[in-house]
């Protein structure tokens, strides 16, 4: 869908991830009447929504994305790893690492939490019943932050690797349908009524809060989790080819500014700017929390040790039963 009237100057292509098209479209119009108003343009904005890393795939495969705005910064670092269409520097051009929202984690439990589930330790408890998507398969890789999120949680109590890998060995078995992707994940929580506790993204649980199920679900903050910080980025080579950088630097610079920031705590995703933030404070609790880099070095060095074929997850998931 575009943002825009049909005869417009300038038509950019925001390549994203799935559960970002309502958000984006909100985005759109505003960039569009905003950037009229200050520049006498008229510009459109297409949409493009997937799965994170195979939408990262579709442009190095030649989708001409003029920007990308994704779930992780690995799916970023694909195009600046294969036909450079990015520099590896991209995360420094923008503030906040190019990462203008942040999430999280949550457990939605059932009405009054009959499990007594507050922690990420009380999803390795016998008895309790995890829904939680495959962070190899759930498309995007969004799933992956739940994984890590309870690796980082047990790293902070001062854990050692093999201690963490025993955690999650023990979450992992309490899993009885390991999803392929996140809606699935929900859908198995909510609808088939499969388990105790379905660890997801807080932005869905906000979501869901206007769902004619409600009611038969609250959220629980665990002690300490991971940040999520979906990065944005403009693709150079195909900006440059098509001429459309200032347009595109506009479109990433607006994400930034108090309006788009409001569309996107609506949207229930943290924005970064803190008089936003303070405006929607009774639903944004503050966190305690840690980054991929602090726990594991960079995105990178967590794909390669933990997703790559043959790495801990796997391990995990193969001793699973």
């Amino acid at each position: 869908m575009a943002a825009g009237i049909a005869h417009a100057d300038t038509t950019l292509l925001n390549v994203s991830y799935d559960v970002t098209r309502e958000l984006y479209k909100d985005i759109d119009s505003a960039f569009v009447a905003d950037y009229k108003s200050k520049t006498g343009e008229t510009v459109s904005v297409r949409q493009s929504h997937g799965a994170s890393s195979a939408q990262a795939l579709s442009v190095t495969q030649g989708l001409q994305a003029d920007v990308v705005t994704m779930n992780q910064p690995n799916d970023i670092d694909l195009l600046a790893e294969r036909g450079q269409l990015v520099p590896a520097s991209w995360r420094s051009r923008l503030p906040d690492s190019s990462a203008p929202y942040t999430t999280t984690m949550v457990f939605l439990v059932h009405k009054g939490n009959p499990k007594n589930i507050r922690d990420w330790s009380d999803l390795a408890r016998p008895g309790v019943q995890v829904v939680i998507a495959n962070p190899k398969t759930s498309g995007n890789g969004r799933y992956a932050y739940a994984y890590l999120a309870a690796w980082g949680y047990k790293k902070q109590q001062g854990a050692t690797d093999a201690q963490a890998r025993d955690f999650e060995k023990a979450i992992f078995r309490n899993v009885p349908v390991l999803d392929a992707g996140g809606r699935g994940a929900t859908t198995t929580f909510t609808q088939r009524g499969i388990s105790d506790v379905l660890v997801t993204f807080e932005n869905e649980v906000g979501l869901m809060s206007a769902g004619p199920g409600a009611k038969d679900f609250e959220a629980v903050y665990p002690s300490v989790n991971l940040l999520a910080e979906p990065p944005v980025s403009i693709v150079d080579k195909v900006v440059d080819k098509r001429s459309t950088r200032k347009e595109a630097q506009a479109y990433l610079d607006f994400l930034y500014t108090p309006a788009a920031q409001e569309i996107i705590a609506q949207h229930h995703l943290r924005p970064r700017d803190a008089t936003v933030l303070a405006k929607h404070a009774s639903e944004f609790k503050a966190l305690r929390t840690f980054t991929v880099e602090q726990v594991f070095g960079s995105w990178q060095k967590a794909q390669q040790a933990h997703f790559a074929d043959g790495g801990t997850f796997d391990q995990i998931v193969a001793d699973r039963n």
